[in-house]
C-alpha cells in the first residue's frame, strides 16, 4: 500500500529555518520546550485519520475497535539508517507504579511499519493502557480513552524533522455502554491542551457533506487562533456531498465564505471498498477524482489533493517557525537557566567517599560562618539573614532574656513585699518589667512560662508549659510573723539565719518553673536555628535531615548540660544560706530602714516652713515602744526584701550568662559548634554514605539534568 517517499516538498519554505528546526529536534530540544508541530483535529468520523495517513504515508489501522483513543505523536527524523521506535509517555497525573510500567513498554526492533505491524502495535498499546478493544465494556472495568501519548519515532535518510500529532476526535453525544460524559470531557480537554500551544499548527478536518457551522472543532480553533495564523482547514468526503450543495463548499474553499481568513483545502480519502483493493493507489485515485469530477475540477490545483495539502502545510510551518523563532530562543535560554539552577541546588556530585567528605566539609564551613555571624548579630555579613529572619539568633535570645527578667520581676516572688514610697526604688525594682508593661498595657495577672513551641525531637528533655500568677494576696507581715512564731529560739532582738534561708526558699518558689520555661525556650531557639540553617544551606532534604539525625544525640547531650546548669543555679539560690558581697544589699537595707522612719514621721511633718517639710523635735525624741516580736519580723522583712532583690538580679544574670549564653551560644562547646569540619572528618565511610551518598533517584535526576543542559546548550548554539 505504501509507496516510495516523495521528497520534492521537503525544502519548500526557508531552508535555513527548516534546517535549524531539524537540528533542534535532532539534539532533543523538542523534549524540553514546545517546537513547531502539526496537530490533526476533527470530530469523530471526520476522516482525519485518513488525512493523516495521506500526509505521513503510514498505514493507520482501519479496525473500528482500534480507533483513536489516545494522542499519537509521530516524529520524523533524518538519519543515515531506517528505523522505527515505539514508546508511550504516561499521563503526568498517573500513579508512580503505572508510570514505571508504561515507560518499560517499548518496541525498537521494527524495520518496516506496514499495516499488519501497525495494527499489532495499536492493539498492544490498548492492552498496556488498559483500554477496551471494542464496545463490550459496559462493566466499566476498562477505560475508553487515555491521556497517555503513543510515540512513533521514524528515522530515515529521506525523512524531515517534523512532529505530527493525531488526537481523538471530539464528540458531543455519548453512547450507552461505550462512552460517558467523563470520556467526552477528557477528550475535549486533551484536544484543547494541544490547541492552546502557540507553536502548534492546527489542521482542522471537516467533512464536506456537513454544514461547517455545526462543527465544534472550528469554534474551538477560532478561540485560540482568531486570526487563523496557525490554522488550516481541510474538507474531506467531497464524493459524498449532495447534489446542489457543492457551490457552498466551493465558496468556502475559494475564500468567499464568512470566515475568509481561514484558508481551506480539500482531499478525497479512499472509501472502504477501495481500501480493500490490493492494487489501490491513493495518489492516482485522488488525482483522477479531482481531474474528472465537477465542480471540484475547477478548483485551483494548490487547494485540492493531499500532495498539495502537504506542500501548503510546509509553507505554513515555515511562516510559523519564522514568527516563533525569537520566542523559541528566549524559552531555551530560560529553560537552560532553570535547569542549571536545579542542578546547582543538588550540590556537588557525591559518588565517592572523598566527594562526600568534601561536600560535607564545605557545608560545615558555611554553617560555622553563618552561625558566627548570627551570634555576633552581624546580620549585614550575609544576605541569608535578609531572606530568613528566623536566623537572627542573638536578637531572639536577647528578646527572650528580657522577657525572662520581666517575668522574674513580676511573678517571681510568692508574697508581695511591703510597698515603698521611694521613687528611685520603684524605678529600679520595675526596670526589668517596664518593657513588658509598655507593650502589653495593664500589668498581667498571670503569664505562661513557655513562649516558643517545642521541637518534637526535644519533647522528652524540655519542660512543659506552665502558668505563674501574681504574688499571693496574703500580707507578707502576717506570713513572716507566722514563720517567726513557729521557728524562734532564744535569740534576743534578732532571728536565726536558718529562718532567712527558709523564708527566701518559700518566697522564691516560682523561680524554678520560670527558669525552666526560659531555658527550654532558649534551647528551642538554638535548635530551630540549627535546623533552619541546615535546611537553607542544603536543599537536598535527605542530606540535611541525615546531618541532623547524626547530630541529634550530641545536640541533646549539650542541651542537657544547659538545662542542668539552670537547675544547678536554682538549687544554689534556694538551698544554701543566703549570702552576698554585693554592697547593694547594704544600700537597699539602709534605704528600707530610712524609708520606714520617713513614713512614720510623715504624718507629723509641717509643710508651711521655708525649709520644706520638717518634724518637731518633740516627736523625734518621744518613745515609740515596739515589741521584740514586731521589731524582729519587721527586720526580717527588710532584710529579706533587700537580699531578694540582689539575689533575683544575680540569678537572672547567672542563668542568662551561664545556662543560656555559655552552654548554648558563646561557650567553647556549644551546640552551634557541633557541626564542624572536625565532626565531618570523624565520620566513617558508612556514615558518609548514609548522610551524603546519592540515591538512585538523585543520580538519575542529576544525569537527566546534565543531559538536558547539554541538549539545550547545543540548541542555543544552533540559534546563534
Amino acid at each position: 500500500m505504501s509507496s516510495a517517499p516523495d521528497t520534492t516538498y521537503k525544502k519548500i519554505g526557508d531552508p535555513i529555518l527548516l534546517d535549524k528546526i531539524d537540528k533542534l529536534f535532532a539534539c532533543n530540544v523538542g523534549e524540553y520546550i514546545d517546537l513547531p508541530q502539526l496537530v490533526v483535529l476533527g470530530d469523530q468520523s471526520s476522516g482525519k485519520s485518513s488525512v493523516l495517513e495521506g500526509l505521513t504515508r503510514l498505514p493507520f489501522p482501519r479496525d473500528s475497535g482500534l480507533c483513536t483513543k489516545f494522542a499519537t505523536q509521530i516524529t520524523f527524523r533524518r538519519a543515515s539508517y531506517h528505523s522505527v521506535h515505539v514508546s508511550i509517555l504516561p499521563d503526568t497525573n498517573s500513579t508512580e507504579d503505572y508510570k514505571e510500567r508504561i515507560k518499560e513498554w517499548n518496541k525498537s526492533e521494527i524495520k518496516q511499519l506496514d499495516a499488519t505491524t501497525f495494527a499489532s502495535i495499536i492493539a498492544d498499546v490498548h492492552t498496556v493502557m488498559g483500554l477496551s478493544h471494542n464496545t463490550a465494556h459496559a462493566s466499566g472495568l476498562r477505560k475508553t480513552f487515555s491521556n497517555d501519548v503513543l510515540r512513533l519515532e521514524i528515522h530515515g535518510p529521506d525523512e524531515a524533522h517534523l512532529s505530527v500529532i493525531d488526537v481523538p476526535g471530539i464528540f458531543r453525544t455519548t453512547t450507552a455502554g461505550i462512552t460517558t460524559t467523563a470520556d467526552k470531557e477528557l477528550v475535549r480537554n486533551m484536544v484543547e491542551t494541544y490547541m492552546r500551544n502557540p507553536r502548534t499548527v492546527m489542521l482542522v478536518v471537516v467533512p464536506a457533506n456537513v454544514d461547517p457551522a455545526t462543527q465544534e472543532i472550528l469554534e474551538m480553533a477560532k478561540e485560540v487562533d482568531p486570526n487563523c495564523h496557525r490554522t488550516i482547514g481541510v474538507f474531506t468526503k467531497p464524493d459524498l456531498v449532495d447534489k446542489g450543495a457543492e457551490p457552498k463548499v466551493m465558496e468556502i474553499i475559494e475564500g468567499k465564505g464568512p470566515d475568509s481568513q481561514l484558508e481551506w483545502s480539500i482531499v478525497r480519502n479512499p472509501g472502504q471498498q477501495e481500501l480493500n483493493s490490493s492494487t489501490m493507489d491513493r495518489g492516482a485515485l485522488e488525482e483522477s477524482f479531482f481531474r474528472r469530477k465537477a465542480p471540484w475540477n475547477t478548483l485551483p490545483r494548490e487547494r485540492r489533493g493531499v500532495n498539495a495539502l502537504r506542500k501548503r502545510l510546509e509553507e505554513v510551518l515555515a511562516q510559523h517557525i519564522r514568527r516563533e523563532f525569537p520566542k523559541v530562543k528566549a524559552e531555551i535560554n530560560k529553560k537552560l537557566g532553570e535547569c542549571k539552577h536545579i542542578l546547582d541546588s543538588l550540590g556537588a556530585e557525591r559518588e565517592t567517599a572523598d566527594k562526600q567528605t568534601m561536600y560535607l566539609l564545605n557545608l560545615a564551613t558555611r554553617f560555622q560562618h553563618i552561625a558566627d555571624l548570627a551570634v555576633k548579630a552581624d546580620y549585614g555579613g550575609d544576605s541569608i539573614f535578609d531572606k530568613l529572619t528566623a536566623l537572627r539568633l542573638a536578637t531572639q535570645l536577647v528578646d527572650r532574656n528580657e522577657r525572662f527578667s520581666a517575668d522574674m520581676t513580676d511573678f517571681g516572688h510568692q508574697f508581695q513585699f511591703e510597698k515603698s514610697d521611694d521613687a528611685a526604688e520603684k524605678s529600679s525594682d520595675t526596670e526589668a518589667s517596664q518593657l513588658e508593661s509598655d507593650i502589653m498595657g495593664e500589668k498581667q495577672k498571670h503569664a505562661n512560662t513557655r513562649y516558643i513551641a517545642n521541637a518534637l525531637e526535644l519533647s522528652e528533655i524540655l519542660f512543659n508549659e506552665d502558668t505563674v500568677t501574681v504574688s499571693s494576696p496574703v500580707a507578707i507581715h502576717k506570713w513572716l510573723k507566722d514563720m517567726y512564731k513557729e521557728s524562734r529560739g532564744f535569740e534576743l532582738g534578732t532571728f536565726h539565719s536558718s529562718l532567712l534561708t527558709s523564708a527566701m526558699r518559700q518566697q522564691s518558689t516560682k523561680w524554678q518553673v520560670i527558669c525552666s520555661g526560659y531555658i527550654s525556650d532558649a534551647v528551642v531557639l538554638v535548635h530551630n536555628f540549627i535546623t533552619t540553617l541546615l535546611h537553607s544551606l542544603c536543599r537536598d532534604n535527605r542530606v540535611s535531615q541525615g546531618v541532623l539525625d547524626m547530630l541529634l544525640d550530641g545536640l541533646i547531650e549539650k542541651y542537657k548540660k544547659s538545662l542542668a546548669q539552670a537547675a544547678f543555679l536554682v538549687n544554689v539560690e534556694l538551698s544554701i544560706v543566703p549570702m552576698t558581697l554585693n554592697h547593694y544589699f547594704s544600700d537597699n537595707l539602709e534605704k528600707c530602714r530610712q524609708q520606714r522612719i520617713e513614713s512614720e514621721m510623715e504624718s507629723n511633718s509641717i509643710d508651711n516652713c521655708k525649709h520644706g517639710s520638717v518634724v518637731p523635735l518633740s516627736f523625734l525624741v518621744q518613745a515609740h515602744p515596739m515589741s521584740n516580736f514586731d521589731h524582729t519580723t519587721r527586720d526580717m522583712h527588710d532584710i529579706l526584701r533587700s537580699y531578694y532583690k540582689v539575689a533575683r538580679k544575680r540569678f537572672v544574670d547567672n542563668v542568662c550568662m551561664q545556662a543560656a549564653g555559655y552552654h548554648l551560644v558563646c561557650g567553647p562547646d556549644t551546640p552551634l559548634k557541633l557541626f564542624s569540619p572536625s565532626f565531618v572528618l570523624g565520620l566513617s565511610q558508612e556514615q558518609l554514605q548514609e548522610i551524603a551518598g546519592e540515591d538512585l533517584g538523585l543520580k538519575r535526576k542529576r544525569a537527566q539534568l546534565k543531559q538536558e543542559i547539554q541538549d539545550l546548550e547545543t540548541g542555543r548554539k544552533i540559534l546563534i
